[in-house]
């Protein structure tokens, strides 16, 4: 366990304040705002804040009803206005999962509800803003029910309802499938990646192109989950030069997924496997990564490590693989355990979240200090 002794909880769950938390934290000034998929005076999960001194705070309970959404699993966004954004995986009119909006204060609006096939359906991951509308994914849903991309727009007209399209909807064959993750903008085109689907059925990375007769897909890579990895949970970064960096849960020379560079050329895309994780199926990240300005790639898996129940390491580049150096091991007691979170950094310090553990084993907020 290297540098153990600079870890510590910063909040644990009780469950009426919220329970397993799977979403990453997102950075605001001196807070950090995050989802739990449980928990909360109704069971449903809850909107909460944490502050850099460790001030917690519950700014919303999901009820779980039509007028609401339920289970929360994605990460937030925040607007310049300090409204936050979000997907609930369930509840809403239909039951298949909402967009919402909760301030700061504690307000929550429903901005939309998932119908179902063959629109969009249970929403894992968060949202993105570009352009003054929100794009996410969804794991069901849309005319294949294979997954879909959607956009969320607000209505020209103040206090009007916003409208929802899917703009892709994940077809049959070596088209990717239940993409878990969510997307992020590049020169004005989506990427992603999926869970399934692809040439051997173990993932895809996509690219999406608009046009005024709507989005093209591409498939960039298919995974082969040898050498390579497969299944892909977490979603894409990028960098100054146009080049992708995600990981993979499975495969590889080590078994427990591998950490990848997509780059362009002229000739197209190529792949590169930067890292390899060893354990078992699922051991590799199940969220994003993060860069820093140096070009170091930090992240956690999902439950790597001696014990099995997940890490926190930092990632720079070397050849031919990139140099990996551990910052926390979880033991899967009372220090948590299962980690589907992204690190963040606040204050000097890294910050995420557990599933499970903590003081009555019902996820945790961690912090370690750099």
């Amino acid at each position: 366990m290297a540098q153990a002794q600079t870890f510590r909880i910063a909040h644990s769950f009780a469950g009426s304040d919220g329970a397993n938390p799977l979403s990453s934290l997102t950075v605001a000034g001196s807070s950090l705002y995050g989802t739990t998929s449980a928990g909360g005076t109704s069971g449903n999960g809850v909107v909460f804040e944490i502050n850099s001194s460790g001030a917690f705070a519950v700014l919303y309970s999901f009820k779980g009803g039509t007028s609401d959404g339920a289970n929360p699993r994605g990460s937030l966004v925040i607007d310049k206005a300090g409204n936050l954004y979000g997907t609930t995986t369930a509840g809403g009119a239909y039951g298949a999962g909402t967009v919402f909006a909760v301030t700061t204060k504690g307000t929550e609006k429903v901005l939309h509800s998932f119908k179902g096939a063959p629109g969009a359906a249970t929403p894992e991951a968060g949202l993105v803003w570009h352009a003054g509308r929100l794009y996410g994914t969804t794991t069901a849903g849309g005319a294949n029910g294979n997954g879909t991309v959607f956009e969320v727009s607000p209505a020209p007209k103040k206090g009007a309802p916003w409208t929802s399209e899917v703009i892709y909807s994940f077809r049959t064959g070596t088209d990717g499938a239940t993409p878990v993750a969510g997307v992020t903008f590049a020169a004005g085109k989506l990427y992603g990646t999926t869970s399934a689907g692809g040439t051997s059925g173990y993932g895809t990375i996509f690219e999406l192109t608009p046009s005024a007769s709507g989005w093209t897909e591409n498939i960039l890579y298919s995974f082969q989950n040898g050498d390579d990895g497969g299944v892909p949970y977490a979603g894409l970064i990028g960098d100054k030069v146009g080049n992708f960096y995600g990981g993979a849960t499975s495969g590889g020379t080590g078994g427990g997924g591998t950490i990848f560079e997509l780059s362009p050329g002229s000739s197209g895309w190529t792949f590169t496997v930067l890292y390899n994780i060893p354990g078992w199926s699922i051991s590799g990240p199940f969220g994003n990564l993060f860069m820093d300005a140096n070009g170091n790639l930090w992240g956690t898996t999902h439950c790597d490590g001696s014990p099995g129940f997940g890490t926190v390491y930092e990632l720079t580049p070397a050849s031919p693989y990139w140099t990996y150096t551990s910052l926390y091991v979880f033991t899967g007691s009372t220090d948590g355990n299962f980690v589907y979170s992204s690190p963040v950094f606040q204050d000097g310090s890294l910050w995420g979240t557990a599933q499970d553990g903590g003081a009555d084993s019902e996820g945790i907020v961690f912090k370690i200090a750099l």
